[in-house]
């Protein structure tokens, strides 16, 4: 059970587009496998899981310096400077 947690935070890690969505999967997979074995139960595993997803996205977030995603109305995601204030 341990190994596919860790073999999918990868994948999940892998397939992620931004900085912060890499970041919140590899956090969220990791704090999920710290926190499965710290306690031994699936709850530890889910608090450490959102735990490290939400430090795993502030993280890459500030990796993101002055970069946002827009979706055209295509529906096509792109990046560009993000506006002046944000």
């Amino acid at each position: 059970m341990k190994m596919i947690i860790a073999v999918l935070s990868l994948v999940f890690a892998v397939a992620a587009c931004t900085p912060t969505e890499q970041g919140a999967a590899i956090g969220g997979g990791t704090g999920a496998v710290i926190g499965g074995l710290a306690t031994d139960s699936v709850g530890g595993a889910v608090i450490g899981g959102a735990a490290g997803a939400v430090a795993g996205a502030l993280i890459g977030r500030a990796s993101e310096q002055g970069q946002c995603r827009y979706r055209d109305r295509d529906g096509r995601v792109y990046t560009a400077r993000c506006p002046r204030g944000y």
